[in-house]
């Protein structure tokens, strides 16, 4: 009784806690326990139907801020190499990407994030820092694959380019984050070392990708939590039927 009324105030904790202590306190109380196991599984049923609801509340919230911040962005896809497409920030076009050595960024549809170093010249670079007037930094690690640190030749300038993603990052991005009020330098590290003052807009593009990014990480969790709950939901169901 005592279980029960504590499902019907939604205290499914404590449900489970009194459940759990039929067991222990009264182990021949085999009605008991068995009315328990039944209790048990529709205490199990709330908790996922409240999880559900929780989700839907918070996927409501989430879409309405995505939709906002999208604004921001440039959608970016090419059909024939990419599955899922990219967002990139507006702040810097894509037609001056080169114009300038720096940083640039993007978000893929599923909510990673990645950066990109711009050096126009020989440096071989394959890590960056960044850091603040106070000593504070951050390091990438270094970049060797293939197709994420790559160099090109055109109208007789050569550029490298080294993508830093999931953990090549090594909390750049976090870094430039937090600090996004404050001058930072920005140092590409190769066979030789060149800093430079990091512009605004590529702090402010970094920023806003790093709040998209844990956006659609939230949005990801979300819906992976609902998909969760709704399977158990069919499984108790279908125990219960049986």
């Amino acid at each position: 009784m005592e279980a029960e009324s504590a499902l019907n105030e939604g205290n499914y904790s404590l449900a489970k806690l009194k459940i759990d202590s039929i067991k222990i306190l009264f182990p021949r109380s085999f009605d008991e326990i068995k009315r328990g196991f039944e209790l048990m599984q529709e205490v199990r049923m709330a908790e996922n139907r409240r999880n559900i609801a929780y989700c839907d509340s918070m996927l409501a919230v989430n879409y309405k801020l995505l939709t906002e911040m999208l604004n921001d962005f440039t959608y970016v896809r090419d059909p024939q190499y990419q599955e899922f497409g990219d967002y990139v920030p507006k702040i810097y076009p894509l037609n001056s990407a080169f114009q300038q050595n720096g940083l640039r960024s993007a978000v893929s549809e599923k909510g990673q994030m990645y950066i990109e170093s711009v050096y126009s010249g020989s440096l071989s670079h394959n890590r960056i820092k960044v850091a603040t007037k106070d000593g504070s930094f951050a390091e990438s690690l270094p970049v060797t694959s293939d197709g994420l640190n790559y160099r090109f030749s055109t109208l007789g300038a050569t550029y490298e380019i080294v993508r830093f993603t999931g953990n090549d990052d090594n909390g750049v991005a976090s870094f430039i984050y937090t600090f996004r009020e404050s001058p930072i330098t920005l140092t590409f590290i190769g066979r030789r070392s060149v800093t430079i003052s990091l512009p605004d807009k590529a702090k402010r593009g970094i920023a806003r990708s790093f709040e998209l990014a844990t956006l659609l990480q939230d949005i990801e969790k979300l819906k992976f939590e609902k998909g969760r709950s709704e399977a158990l939901i069919n499984y108790l169901e279908s125990r219960r039927d049986n």
